[in-house]
């Protein structure tokens, strides 16, 4: 359903390959089996990014503009960051037309999962 509703394409990246793309969880699945399904609480987004969002090297605002860790910045001398992450910070991601990340569940990943 996450794929669906972002019309197959990466939130971040616009990435539209069915075969590289996770519906990312804001809440996890390990702490909260209530909100598993609920559509509110999942990002399209490439496997990069996905696995980048689950780790809490990035992450979105109450705007839902991306944030990227400082563990993270720290590679920002590195050839691929820049392609790969610093061009989209503070950029917003792409939205869905109903079905919003919850902003609560943003609340929570960014106090619980996000590696300021």
């Amino acid at each position: 359903m996450i794929l669906s509703i972002y019309n197959t394409k990466c939130a971040i990246s616009g990435i539209d390959i069915p075969e590289l793309l996770v519906a990312s969880h804001i809440l996890p699945w390990s702490i909260n089996e209530k909100e598993r399904l609920n559509p509110e609480n999942g990002i399209c987004l490439s496997d990069l990014y996905g696995t980048a969002f689950d780790k809490g090297f990035i992450t979105v605002d109450s705007e839902y503009n991306v944030l990227i860790s400082n563990s993270l910045k720290e590679k920002a001398k590195e050839p691929f960051y820049y392609e790969y992450f610093g061009r989209f910070e503070d950029k917003q991601i792409n939205l869905p037309d109903r079905f919003l990340p919850k902003r609560g569940f943003i609340v929570f990943h960014n106090k619980e999962i996000f590696k300021m």
